[in-house]
Order: C-alpha cells, then structure tokens, then sequence
C-alpha cells in the first residue's frame, strides 16, 4: 500500500522516537565515547536490524520508500517494540488499510441508548477520536462538563486536558492523561490525515503544556479496561473498575462502563 507524505512523517518520528530510547548497553554495543544524541545512533540501529544504514537514513527522512515485512520485523526486533507498538509501526509503514474521512462518526439509535439503559452505573460511547457519541447521566455526573463544554465538541481527551475539573476529579491525573494521550496516538496514527484527529490534536497542543511535552515522546497503548480513582463531591476518593466494549460494527467506537467494586 502506498504511504502519504503525513503518514511517511509519522513514520520517520515513531522510528526516531524509539531509537532515542535505546542505549547501547542495552543494545549490546561496545562504548564509543561521547555521544551528542541520546540512544542509538541510525547506523547502528541499522546494523542491528541488517539493513543498509542509507536505507534506514531514507525512512528517517520520510521517503517515499517501500518497505517489506521482513524489513519492519527486523527493525522491530531491533527496537524491542511491545506487540502495541510493533503493529502501529506496521500501520505507519502501510501495511493497514487507511480511512479518510470528515463525516461524522455514525451511531445507530439502537446503541446510542444502549448507556441509558445502563444508568445507574455510569456509562458512555466513544468515538475512534474519543469524541463523546453518548453518555448516560450518571457518567455526565461522574465526569463534569464532559458533555456540555464551553466552546469545544464533547470529547473526553479534551475534557482530560481541557476541563480544569478534571485534575481534581482524575487522583491520578498524570498516570490517566499519559495513557490516554498514548492510546490517542495509536488510533491517530492508523488515519493519517483525518483532520478529525488532526483538529482534535491541534487543540490538545496549543491548549495544555503536558501535551505539547508528551506527544513527541510518541507513546502508543491499546484501549483497555482497569481501575480509576476519582474524587467524588460529599465522597472523597472512590475506586472504580471500568470495563470497554468494542462495538461490533464499528470497532472503534468504545462502550465504556464503570462499577464499583464490591467490598468485603
């Protein structure tokens, strides 16, 4: 499949970012003096990988360049990328198919309910772009102002990093808006150019200082379910477990629900 010029970018930074990470002790390199970069230097990445050091210097510099499996497996290995971070290098390279679009994310009404149905536990549907597809009044309370911000979409990375409530709602802030932020990058980097993401990640930089020192170290994570500490009026700190469902028929959008733990 043939990259684009943006995506052929991703790739070039994703490549960098991972080889900064990498020491040559780690590696298994001898010491050579002082280096004036941190991790790896391109020519010895591209030794460990067994591919041509221009070659590698091509795909750094955002070529239009075909890449074979073997090459990506290679250079994966190399890199000690986590299965996450292995087939979103394999996306990048163009061996994912890449959607394209402006319109607005479709939600049958049959599903739109579905978080109605489930009050009072409070849940929601998010979108491949986190926008906020339906909530129920529960999680609207849980999680204040996600679905009426000021001058902004209802979208819960910017409620994360937008809504000063969320600070004190999220204890573990830091921790939620770093994952959060890594599993952006992951879905935003299977639709190259979408400007729903584009949009959505220009907002998030010129709006928070975390994201504008976060996104370059180009973290990637899967959605998950787990467990969330949050600061609730009249309660203090509550622990809740959060379960997400991928929906059948549009595997990006995410049915998130969160309970309680029973005690005892």
């Amino acid at each position: 499949m043939k990259t684009q010029p943006d995506q052929r970018r991703e790739l070039a930074a994703f490549l960098r970012s991972r080889r900064e990470r990498i020491t040559p002790d780690q590696a298994g390199l001898p010491h050579t003096g002082r280096r004036r970069t941190p991790g790896l230097r391109r020519e010895e990445l591209a030794l460990l990988a067994g591919i041509s050091a221009t070659w590698y210097t091509y795909l750094e510099q955002g070529r239009d360049i075909r890449v074979s499996d073997q090459v990506l497996d290679a250079l994966a290995t190399a890199l000690r990328l986590d299965r996450y971070e292995r087939g979103h290098l394999f996306q990048l390279a163009g061996h994912a198919a890449v959607a394209v679009t402006e319109e607005p994310e479709p939600l049958a009404a049959e599903v739109a309910a579905v978080p109605l149905l489930l009050q009072p536990c409070p849940a929601y549907i998010i979108g491949g772009n986190y926008d906020v597809l339906s909530c129920n009044r529960a999680a609207d309370e849980l999680f204040p102002h996600l679905t009426a911000p000021a001058n902004r979409p209802a979208n819960f990375a910017r409620w994360v990093f937008l809504e000063p409530a969320a600070r004190d709602v999220l204890v573990d802030w830091e921790i939620e808006a770093r994952g959060l932020l890594a599993r952006l990058r992951t879905l935003a980097g299977r639709h190259p150019g979408d400007p729903r993401f584009t949009r959505l990640v220009e907002d998030l930089d010129a709006g928070s200082p975390d994201v504008r020192a976060w996104w370059p170290q180009y973290d990637v994570q899967a959605r998950h379910g787990g467990r969330k500490r949050l600061r609730l009026p009249g309660r203090g700190v509550v622990e809740f477990a959060y379960t997400a469902f991928h929906l059948a028929e549009q595997p990006e959008q995410t049915l998130v629900i969160y309970s309680e733990p029973e005690t005892g």
